[in-house]
């Protein structure tokens, strides 16, 4: 990489945190942000660049997280900078619904060329994920007539009515908010590490699925199946190989909508532009968000032509969808991604995450906390079990996840956790960051393990 950092990129920690102004940031916030909106990490960024963020008390932390999958290419990449600030010296908002813009367009070529298919595309742009996924679904039931709609075990698809029902975890996304949307159902997913038959193939498990969809809701009645091609909050679950092309084949042959939800996935996260690259599957529509836009509020729905279109004018859209600043802080951040080779970069990290955290868990022998190290790219994860469990029950350790995590953060680095069963760390550098600097923060993340252990 060529990548001029506009920050030291080292992790210091100066005393106890949180800090002082972190606290008075902390106290003002009490007194006036919704108590439901909780954060991970109690300290207030002041700066962020490359792979590290600096506190209001002077603190700087190694960023495994990237905003959750979000900074790409890091948190004030150069080129995202610029074209920001080029675009709000002309206009910051007129909506493209109302007066339209060349950003907006520019963007939609993008992304009709980049996502996988060379079939004729169209795309829409929204503001969030959960925007994109709840849209994706309307386009579907539009297209086909039909209203069922079909997602996984462990599946996290947004915060909305539809998208919490969608949503297979209940706290803390779900619980008190119902009743959800109707004709949702979900289906068994392939999760090779917890399967009953560890022998079960990636087909084989899309056949358990296919069955439960034919027998209790009847193919002709859906009209979408929507997965993540690695799950996100569910725990950073990698289906079996064979797996998701059985499933897109399924759609196929039922005329139902194969959505890839590739909100955390995509970018060039896993090492691909998208992560359904890695076993050649092309879905009907794939929706984005996260890393399209180098923190800047954008997310799409892209997909055949023929669906896109099946929708009436003025049925889809937004105030701020595809917003012009946010437009141009995408198709910067796209160019950085590729000039940079960051999918070459996000194979690069894998690599080197592998060999450490692979180097640790077969030295701390059979009896060891890591059940599982898994993903693509820079979207990893380590899931823990109970000392003992990991070659028989398996048994989740929340409780061990959740001190890892603390432990890191008090020695500078900051990680996010995951899981149905919260027992899951999971590594989203930005891909950016340098060598110098994940080492050091696998470092720390290995002391925390052993400590742990």
């Amino acid at each position: 990489m060529d990548i001029t950092y506009r920050l030291e990129q080292k992790r210091r920690v100066l005393g106890d945190f949180p800090g002082p102004k972190s606290l008075e940031l902390a106290a003002r916030r009490a007194a006036s942000v919704a108590k439901g909106v909780a954060s991970s990490v109690p300290v207030y960024v002041a700066d962020a660049d490359g792979g590290v963020i600096h506190d209001v008390d002077g603190n700087s932390f190694i960023d495994l997280g990237s905003g959750i999958a979000v900074t790409t290419v890091g948190a004030s990449d150069a080129a995202v900078v610029g074209a920001v600030k080029e675009q709000v010296e002309h206009f910051t908002h007129t909506c493209f619904m109302v007066s339209p813009y060349e950003g907006y367009v520019a963007v939609a070529e993008k992304l009709n060329q980049l996502t996988p298919g060379e079939h004729e595309k169209r795309t829409v742009l929204f503001n969030s994920g959960a925007e994109a996924v709840e849209n994706a679904v309307k386009i579907a039931r539009v297209a086909t007539g039909r209203n069922a709609v079909v997602a996984f075990d462990h599946a996290y698809h947004g915060r909305t009515n539809l998208t919490m029902g969608l949503t297979a975890k209940a706290m803390p996304y779900k619980s008190g908010f119902g009743p959800f949307a109707g004709e949702i159902y979900r289906a068994p997913m392939s999760y090779p590490f917890r399967e009953e038959n560890p022998q079960i193939t990636g087909k084989e498990a899309a056949e358990r699925a296919i069955l439960m969809i034919q027998k209790q809701i009847g193919a002709e009645q859906v009209a979408a199946i929507i997965i993540e091609p690695i799950q996100g909050e569910g725990g950073f679950i990698v289906p079996a190989d064979g797996f998701l092309p059985r499933i897109a084949e399924f759609a196929k042959e039922n005329g139902i909508v194969f959505i890839a939800d590739e909100v955390q996935s995509g970018f060039c996260r896993t090492g691909e532009w998208f992560a359904v690259q890695h076993e050649g599957v092309v879905p009907d529509l794939i929706t984005t968000a996260k890393g399209i836009a180098g923190g800047m509020p954008l997310s799409a729905v892209t997909g055949r032509a023929e669906l896109l279109d099946a929708v009436h004018g003025g049925g889809l859209g937004g105030t701020y969808g595809g917003n012009p600043v946010a437009c141009a802080a995408a198709l910067a951040a796209i160019e950085t991604m590729d000039t940079q080779n960051l999918r070459g970069r996000a194979r690069e990290i894998e690599a080197t995450v592998k060999r450490r955290i692979g180097a640790l868990r077969d030295e701390l022998g059979a009896d060891s906390i890591i059940g599982e190290l898994r993903g693509r790219g820079a979207m990893l994860a380590i899931e823990f079990v109970k000392k003992g469990s990991a070659a028989t029950t398996k048994q989740p350790d929340a409780d061990a996840t959740k001190r890892i995590a603390e432990h890191c953060l008090k020695e500078g680095v900051i990680i996010l956790t995951c899981g149905t069963y919260g027992n899951v760390i999971r590594l989203l550098p930005p891909l950016v960051i340098s060598d110098e600097l994940l080492a050091d923060g696998l470092d720390v993340l290995e002391a925390a393990i052993r400590a742990n252990s």
